[in-house]
């Protein structure tokens, strides 16, 4: 399987996940609303930085269902807390932690050219002497 498709499947994979694993509004209490964080850099693998972005996220009301991996994490929250969006810090709706993937795409493309650069620049220098 080439990596597009490997890729293209594991896409398909969470969206599944994403939609089907968790019942929605089984609770009787009241009306809740959900969203799911993603993390290109697996960072909810740290337990710090897990706890930290659940800390934060409480300050919204948002409370953990459930953590699909290391990449994806379910929250919700009452639809109740909305009322007190005008006075948080932070988007109370924000889906990305950590570093986007367009700035992950540069940081690798810079890290292979410049890595390319030191050896264009060595092997250079090797051969004038």
């Amino acid at each position: 399987m080439s990596a597009g498709a490997a890729a293209a499947a594991k896409r398909r994979q969470n969206y599944e996940e994403e939609e089907e694993v968790t019942p929605m509004n089984t609770d009787t209490s009241g009306a809740f609303e959900y969203k799911i964080i993603r993390s290109v850099t697996k960072a909810f693998r740290n337990p710090a930085f897990f706890q930290q972005t659940l800390q934060e996220e409480a300050q919204a009301g948002w409370q953990l269902v459930e953590k699909l991996d290391d990449d994806r994490v379910r929250l919700r929250r009452s639809v109740e807390c909305r009322s007190n969006d005008a006075h948080l810090t932070q988007d109370p709706y924000r889906t990305r932690i950590g570093m986007g993937e367009v700035k992950l795409v540069f940081v690798v493309l810079g890290s292979v050219f410049g890595t390319l650069l030191l050896i264009f620049l060595v092997v250079f220098f090797l051969v004038r002497r």
